[in-house]
């Protein structure tokens, strides 16, 4: 199995990268923070909804609708058993000696 590369080893490739790139012509431009490559117009508009300035809607609670979504619910589910089920009995494992007192074998015994 092949060892993953080390934060250091990754640091050394990408540097080598970079001055590769460098050496070929490429240029490497600062941009300001906040900058974006995305040019305005060229795809959906993305919405900020996560600090919106409009106050928060009021709900309205509609209690028949969700009684009858919940009896509906029920009537597929079928109707709950009443009586409660029986517990599993448990199977253990005991040594079986013989006369002697010495291990002859094992016994499973339902308790």
């Amino acid at each position: 199995m092949k060892k993953p590369a080390s934060k250091a080893q990754l640091r050394a490739i990408i540097a080598a990268q970079v001055d590769d790139y460098l050496e070929l012509g490429g240029a490497i431009t600062r941009c300001q923070q906040g900058e974006t490559g995305v040019e305005p117009g060229s795809g959906p508009p993305r919405p900020n909804t996560l600090f919106d300035d409009r106050p928060k809607e009021a709900r309205t609670f509609v209690p028949e609708i969700v009684a009858a979504l919940e009896a509906r619910k029920q009537a597929l589910r079928g109707p709950q058993r009443s009586a409660p089920r029986k517990p599993r009995s448990v199977a253990r494992k005991q040594l079986v000696y013989d006369d002697f007192g010495e291990p002859l074998r094992w016994r499973w015994h339902q308790d």
